[in-house]
């Protein structure tokens, strides 16, 4: 007689169960902070001028190449002349950079010899491209390299698990992790990035994006927020 009060019970139970999830997900959901709050935070230091490393020729492009594959890892970006038409094509990426340690290397792919040591890098299981918002540059690489962005660390992801909603970006990672404030100007972030010569505005600029994605991968790591 009483396994109709039980089962009303139980059903109760699981749709307190559930309730709870709900909110606890919801409590789970995290924020990153805004540009107004990261502008007030210390400067990210990043690279210096020195530091960056543009390739020309074939021996320069190998040789770098040669450099990232020894590291097995490095910050990876990607910069395309930007569109500003409905259906225009940028025939992007345009450049392509890799930052280590110390250093960054900023290949200028209408240079067939940079274009070849690229995808090989782009391609190789060897090394692991630690990046944000890595899918945007899947299909770009594919259109103008014909090979796949392989061997990725999306750091989008990365936060996503740990609560943050969306795409955190580089702005809202170092933020977070490293109590700094990262600047990006939006004239420089929509310059023309296949001018056969770039500004150093521009050097600075990409070599540090892709710089500050390894930084962020380090301290993850050295949180132990990072799964092995």
């Amino acid at each position: 007689m009483n396994k109709p009060n039980d089962r009303s019970s139980a059903s109760s139970s699981r749709n307190s169960s559930s309730g709870h999830r709900e909110k606890d997900a919801k409590q789970a959901r995290l924020v990153a902070p805004t540009k107004t709050e990261t502008a007030d935070l210390p400067a990210f230091p990043g690279l210096s001028p020195e530091q960056i490393y543009v390739p020309g020729t074939r021996a320069e492009c190998e040789d770098a190449a040669d450099e990232i594959l020894a590291a097995g890892l490095g910050g990876f970006d990607t910069e395309a002349k930007p569109t500003f038409r409905a259906g225009q094509k940028s025939g992007g990426p345009h450049v392509v950079q890799f930052a280590l340690t110390d250093k960054a290397f900023i290949f200028q792919l209408h240079r067939s010899e940079c274009e070849k040591a690229v995808a090989n890098l782009i391609a190789s299981k060897q090394v692991l491209k630690v990046g944000f918002g890595l899918k945007n540059d899947h299909g770009q690489i594919r259109s103008r390299l014909g090979i796949t962005l392989d061997h990725v660390l999306d750091l989008d992801q990365v936060f996503r698990k740990q609560g943050y909603q969306g795409q955190i970006g580089v702005r809202g990672a170092i933020g977070v992790m490293l109590k700094q404030g990262f600047r990006k100007s939006k004239s420089i972030t929509t310059s023309n990035w296949a001018n056969p010569e770039l500004r150093p505005a521009q050097l600075l600029y990409a070599a540090n994006d892709a710089f500050a994605a390894l930084k962020i991968m380090e301290a993850l790591q050295s949180e132990g927020l990072l799964e092995q």
